[in-house]
């Protein structure tokens, strides 16, 4: 027979293992807590707006993951890059001035304990403020006029230029770009960068030697925060879904004024 004492044990126990079965539940139930992205406007550098609503390019890139990607990834960028450059006013000053470029194409000029972080969110700034004028609300269709012409003679046809450039996008092993360039020889090529590093990044000595410069016309990001709330693991559907908000306009104006 269970005594007195026994018995108010055992009811005892049976209450902390349900309280702790209740706070295991509730634990499961609720979220983690999302990690806190610095703001971005505590510097000089400032997160530039979207040019069009969250959901404008649905249904082919979705609202969340535009607000996500701009609001979050690309403040978090800005965000650090201020904080990288918040005791090195001579470089903030200089590349807050417009010379962003310069720095990019001259990453060895800058104080080698704040180069990576600067490559990192400088690149990643620079990139991400392209990347949302290179889609449009009603984007994709084709180029026309000369820049199309200019497709054609240097890849046969669209058709042909859009298969190479999938191919230099689905070959980014992790986290990285495609790029749609112009060379300093004026010749249209396709290349693929790592991480947020993009064609102009490199050396004061490159930076000397090449000239007229390497110039962007057209970025996708591949970075799987870019695509994998809609898209998951499938880079592919993502990439031929982009091409339907592609702002060929925007891009054939960079490739008039670039080209001159």
């Amino acid at each position: 027979m269970m005594t007195r004492r026994q018995a108010l044990k055992k009811t005892a126990l049976a209450t902390v293992a349900c309280a702790a079965a209740s706070t295991l539940r509730t634990a499961i139930a609720q979220p983690a807590p999302a990690a806190t992205i610095p703001a971005a406007q505590t510097g000089p550098f400032t997160l530039p707006p979207l040019p069009y609503a969250y959901d404008a390019l649905e249904p082919h890139i979705d609202a969340q993951t535009m607000r996500i990607h701009h609001d979050k990834h690309h403040a978090a960028y800005v965000a650090n890059l201020n904080k990288a450059l918040a005791d090195w006013p001579e470089y903030r000053t200089r590349m807050y001035s417009g010379y962003v470029e310069q720095t990019l194409r001259a990453l060895d000029s800058i104080p080698e304990n704040i180069r990576t972080a600067v490559r990192n969110n400088l690149g990643g700034h620079y990139n991400h403020s392209l990347f949302w004028e290179m889609m449009k609300k009603d984007g994709g269709g084709e180029p026309k006029g000369e820049f199309a012409k200019a497709i054609e003679t240097s890849f046969g046809n669209l058709a042909d230029f859009k298969a190479k450039f999938t191919e230099a996008a689905m070959k980014v092993f992790g986290s990285g770009w495609a790029w749609f360039v112009l060379t300093p020889d004026k010749k249209l090529t396709i290349v693929s960068r790592p991480n947020q590093d993009s064609p102009i990044t490199g050396t004061l000595e490159e930076a000397r030697i090449e000239h007229p410069r390497t110039q962007i016309l057209l970025g996708l990001d591949v970075w799987e925060h870019a695509y994998y709330l809609k898209y998951q693991n499938k880079r592919a559907d993502y990439i031929a879904a982009w091409w339907n908000v592609v702002n060929w306009d925007f891009v054939a104006e960079r490739y008039a004024k670039l080209k001159s």
